[in-house]
This record gives C-alpha cells, structure tokens and sequence, in this order.
C-alpha cells in the first residue's frame, strides 16, 4: 500500500491540488465534545443542519462505515491582489475571494472524482467524495491528516500554502497508510483575532457565527441584528478579514484553477442593488453567490449602502423601501435613514 499511497499523492498534485493526506474515520475523537459545545451556546445560529446532524458530523465513521481510509485534499485559491483593497471604496461591493469565480463545488468535486476514479483503477475498491455539501468535519480531519491546523479563526491554516485553500475528501475501503497529524504552530499570534470586524471569536479557536459576517451575509436569513449592520461596511458576500491577516500566507501558493478569480471582481452597489430576481440569477450563473438568492443579495447591497456615507446613494436605498421583500425594505429604510442623517 505504500506504493500506491506514494502515487496517489503524486497524481493529486498532478491533478492541481496542493496537498495530499490520508487519516482514519476515527482520528478525530475531540469532535463530537466540540460539536456539542458549539451547538449548546448557540454559535450555530439558523444553521439547524448543523444541530439536526450532529451525529454524523461528530463520527465521520458512522457517516459510512465501511470505510477504512479518509484521503484529504487541499487546493488553493490564493487572491492575486490584497482583498482588504476594497474595503476602502465605500461605493463599491467587497465579495469573498472564494466567490469571485466559479463556484468551487463543482471544480473540486470533478477533481475529486477523476482523482477517485483512478484510484479505482489502481486497486479495485469503494469511494465516496466530499466537498463541503455533507456533515464531514472537513477542517478536523484535514489536521488529522496533516494537512494543516485548524487556526485561532477555526479554519485550516499549512506552513506550506498558507490558508487560501478548499478541502475535499475521499472516504474509500481501501486501507492507506496514513499520516501523522499537523500540530498548532499559531503560537501567540492573534492578528486573525483582532482583524474581526464585529468580535465573533468569544476567543482562539471559538467562532460565533451569528457574528461572523460571512454567516451573516450568506447563512442568515431576515433582518441583520441593528448592532451588526454598521460593522459590516461594504461586505456583501462573505469576508476575509480574519484569513487575510494570517502570517503564514507568505507561504500561499497560486491558486490552483485561474476560474476562481475575475468573475465579479468589485461592481458598484448601486448598479447590485437594482436587480431584480432575474438579472440576479442571469449574473450569477455558475457561481456560488446564486444560492443566497436575489433577496438576500440586495438586503446585504442596502446594508453596504448605508455604511458608505455617500449621500449619492440615499435615491437607491429609496427606491426600495417598498421592495415586496420585508428584509430587504427594512433594510433599504435603514440605509436611508443613515445617508439622510448623514
């Protein structure tokens, strides 16, 4: 197995990923504590998937028994250009690296399966592929197989590539050797800590998603709480706040697919704000901004709105203040309300 395992590795870097590492179902006994915790103080939020399936999530051994061997994969998608950059352009739209191009669930999985495939090939035996879309701890188990660690933010974070990175995995019943796990290398550091804009880490290696401004823009649905919207500024998708100040991305390595970047780089939020649900799906085609649908979308662009102090934009606010959407009306009265008082 020590061969194949060797040229497994070797074809998953040919295929674009960045890392390869195999770990056991069971190698993440502390799951299930963490689940729990996370889950009775509520830092769930409306993620009710995560509370209704916790019994997955926590024991990726009971998601499919048979399976011997979980291989895990990372592929990077390093931004090109600092993207805090726009955060100082109040008129313009800040989206999350990760959502600038394609949508990464269907690039990773195709990878995933071809990589998968030739497995098969190599040594007849059973697969199943993960990208995010099923109650794998993908970040636990990454450490678990050496990938990286999971950071003071709760993501993945390598020496060798940073933590600009998607995960995927392959559960199979073939029996790999595998890997020694990753140890935390974050040492005192604590600048993705105090890069939060809205404090939703209680502390190191604790995230409050109902803080957490990409819960906020992507997960939560209705009205944003009053004492958030000011802290989001001009985020309407996402937010990197907290990955962008990791140090160990001097070690970030391109990223591994260029359809990641330049789909919707940084449009103005009054051109955003006037699409209807049409415009809103034809724009997004393809990418993983769809999912929130158009209500969502634009109650984040008013949001943005009110925080740019730009008066100039108190007309767009304005002509949705009646929108049929209560999210989005109570929040196109609120931007108003603040370029007006402004």
């Amino acid at each position: 197995m020590d061969d194949l395992k060797d040229r497994l590795v070797s074809r998953a870097l040919e295929e674009g990923f960045v890392a390869c590492r195999v770990c056991r179902p069971s190698d993440v006994p502390e799951v299930p504590e963490r689940l729990s915790a996370f889950v009775e103080a509520g830092y769930h939020g409306q993620m009710a998937w995560m509370a209704d399936r916790m019994a997955w999530r926590g024991n990726p051994a009971a998601l499919w028994p048979e399976a011997r061997s979980v291989i895990m994969l990372a592929e990077s998608y390093t931004p090109e250009h600092d993207p805090t950059a726009v955060l100082d352009v109040p008129q313009k739209a800040a989206v999350s690296v990760y959502a600038q191009g394609r949508d990464y669930h269907d690039i990773v999985k195709r990878r995933l399966k071809r990589l998968a495939r030739w497995l098969i090939e190599q040594d007849p035996c059973e697969v199943k592929v993960f990208v995010d879309t099923a109650p794998v701890p993908e970040k636990a188990l990454g450490q678990a197989a050496g990938l990286g660690w999971q950071g003071k933010h709760t993501n993945l974070v390598s020496r060798d590539w940073g933590n600009w990175a998607f995960l995927g995995a392959i559960f199979t019943t073939l029996d790999l050797p595998a890997d020694a796990a990753e140890r935390d290398h974050c040492g005192s550091c604590r600048s993705c800590l105090d890069a939060c804009p809205t404090g939703a880490f209680p502390g190191p290696y604790r995230l409050d998603a109902r803080r957490c401004i990409s819960y906020l823009t992507i997960e939560h649905k209705g009205p944003v709480d009053l004492e958030l919207r000011g802290k989001m500024g001009n985020r309407i998708y996402g937010c990197d706040d907290c990955l962008a100040a990791c140090p160990w991305n001097k070690f970030a390595v391109e990223a591994s697919d260029m359809r990641y970047h330049g789909g919707v780089g940084t449009p103005d939020l009054a051109e955003l704000a006037g699409l209807d649900d049409a415009a809103f799906r034809a724009r997004f085609s393809g990418s993983p901004i769809k999912r929130i649908g158009r209500d969502r979308f634009v109650r984040n662009v008013l949001y943005a709105i009110g925080n740019s102090g730009l008066s100039t934009l108190a007309s767009v606010a304005g002509s949705l203040t009646d929108d049929p959407d209560p999210a989005v009306a109570d929040a196109a009265r609120w931007a108003m309300g603040r370029l007006t008082a402004k």
